[in-house]
C-alpha cells in the first residue's frame, strides 16, 4: 500500500528524485522525432515540409494536454491520475512504432504531445510539497530533469535514428514508459487533490487565473516567445546539417542535444543567483543571451563552433528564465499550482508550435537550392521573437 501525502507534508528526497527522473524520462518522449525527420522523410518518402509538421503536431498536443490533462492534478488523487495517463503514452509510442503512413504518424505525434504532460504535474507538486525555503531548489531539481531529458532525447533519438532505424527508438521509449510506470506504481506516495467542483468549474478557474494575474501573464508571454525562438532553430536544425558544407545526419543534430545540456544544467543553479541579483535582471540577461545566440547563428551558422557556442547560450538563456518564470507565479501561494502551471505552460507550447509552423512554412515555399536565404530567414524570426520578450 502506497503512503498518502499532502501539501502538509514535506517532500523526502527518494520521491523528489524519482520525480526528477521519471519527468527526464516522459518529457524526452516529445522531442525524440526532431532528429529523426529527415530519416521518416526518407521511409516513407515524403518531403521535408510535410515530415516537420509531425513536430509542430507533438507540441501542439502538447499544449491541449497541458490545458485539458494537466488541471487535473488540482481536482484528482496525483498517482492514480498518472498511471492512467502512463496507459495512454504508451500507447501512443506503440502507434508511432507502427505507422506506416504520414497520417498515422502525424495523429500519433499529436498523441505523444497530448498525453506525455506528466513532467508539468510533477513541477507543481515539487513546489506544492517542499517547504517554502527549499521551494525553489525543488523546482530546480525538477526541472533539471525536464531540461536533461530535453536536450539528452535528441542525443539518444539521433544515435538509434542512425545506427537501428527511426521506429527502434519509439519501441525503446515504450519499453522505457512501461518501466517507469511500474516504479511509480510502487514508489511514489498518493498527494490528496485541493480542489472540490466539476471539470467545467475547473478549468472556469484555469480562465480567471489567466485574466486576472498580472506576474503569470507576464511570464507566459515571455516564455511563449522565448520558446518559439528556440523550437525554430530546433526543427530544422537537422535539414541544416545533412546540406553543404556539413553533409552531416541526424546523430550530429542529436549531439546539440548533449551540447546545450552544458546550458541548461547551468540553468538548473540559477535561482541561487537570485540571492545576489534581482530576478527582473537575471531574467534580463537571459534574454540578452539568447539574442546574441541568434545572432551567431545568423553570422556563423556554417560553422560548427558558431552552432555550438550558440546552442549553449540560447539553451542558458532560455532555461534560466523559464525557471524563473514559474518561480516567480509559484510564489503566488494561491494553491493552485496545476493550474497556473496549465496557463503558462500552454502559452510557452503554443509559442513553441508557433515558431515550428513559421520554418515549415519558409521550407515549403522557398525552394531548396536558396537554403542559404531560408536559413537566415528563419533568423530573423528568432531575433525578432527574442526581441519581444
Amino acid at each position: 500500500m502506497s503512503q498518502t501525502i499532502d501539501s502538509k507534508n514535506e517532500i523526502s528526497k527518494a520521491t523528489l528524485w524519482l520525480m526528477t527522473i521519471a519527468t527526464g524520462l516522459v518529457v524526452a518522449n516529445n522531442y525524440y522525432n526532431q532528429p529523426l525527420l529527415g530519416l521518416i522523410a526518407k521511409d516513407l518518402h515524403i518531403d521535408e515540409a510535410t515530415v516537420s509538421n509531425s513536430a509542430m503536431l507533438t507540441q501542439i498536443g502538447y499544449a491541449f494536454g497541458l490545458l485539458l490533462i494537466v488541471p487535473l492534478g488540482d481536482m484528482f488523487k496525483r498517482k492514480k491520475m498518472i498511471l492512467i495517463d502512463f496507459f495512454f503514452i504508451i500507447f501512443s509510442l506503440v502507434g508511432m512504432a507502427m505507422s506506416t503512413s504520414i497520417l498515422s504518424i502525424l495523429l500519433f505525434s499529436f498523441l505523444i504531445g497530448f498525453t506525455s504532460v506528466i513532467p508539468q504535474v510533477f513541477v507543481p507538486m515539487a513546489a506544492e510539497l517542499a517547504s517554502k525555503e527549499k521551494q525553489a531548489s525543488a523546482i530546480g531539481m525538477v526541472m533539471s530533469g525536464l531540461l536533461i531529458g530535453i536536450l539528452l532525447s535528441r542525443v539518444v533519438s539521433g544515435f538509434v535514428g542512425s545506427y537501428f532505424g527511426w521506429r527502434e527508438m519509439y519501441w525503446i521509449a515504450s519499453a522505457i514508459m512501461v518501466i517507469t510506470a511500474i516504479t511509480i506504481a510502487f514508489k511514489l506516495p498518493e498527494v490528496l487533490p485541493n480542489f472540490k467542483g466539476s471539470y467545467k468549474e475547473l478549468m472556469r478557474s484555469v480562465w480567471n487565473f489567466a485574466k486576472k494575474q498580472p506576474v503569470l501573464q507576464l511570464a507566459a508571454f515571455r516564455g511563449a516567445m522565448g520558446f518559439g525562438a528556440f523550437s525554430a532553430f530546433f526543427t530544422t536544425l537537422v535539414f541544416h546539417l545533412e546540406a553543404p558544407p556539413f553533409f552531416d545526419g541526424p546523430a550530429t543534430a542529436g549531439a546539440f542535444g548533449l551540447v546545450g545540456a552544458c546550458g541548461a544544467l547551468a540553468a538548473a543553479f540559477v535561482n541561487k543567483l537570485t540571492i545576489y541579483i534581482g530576478k527582473a535582471k537575471i531574467i534580463l540577461y537571459a534574454i540578452l543571451l539568447m539574442l546574441i545566440s541568434w545572432l551567431l547563428f545568423a553570422l556563423f551558422g556554417n560553422y560548427y563552433w558558431g552552432l555550438i557556442l550558440g546552442v549553449i547560450l540560447i539553451d542558458l538563456g532560455l532555461q534560466s528564465m523559464h525557471i524563473l518564470n514559474q518561480s516567480d507565479f509559484y510564489a503566488l501561494n494561491l494553491g493552485a499550482n496545476n493550474r497556473l502551471n496549465t496557463v503558462y505552460m500552454v502559452s510557452y507550447f503554443i509559442g513553441g508550435s508557433t515558431g515550428t509552423f513559421f520554418c515549415c512554412t519558409s521550407m515549403a515555399t522557398l525552394p531548396m537550392a536558396r537554403c542559404y536565404f531560408r536559413r537566415h530567414m528563419l533568423y530573423a524570426v528568432g531575433i525578432v521573437g527574442s526581441s519581444i520578450i
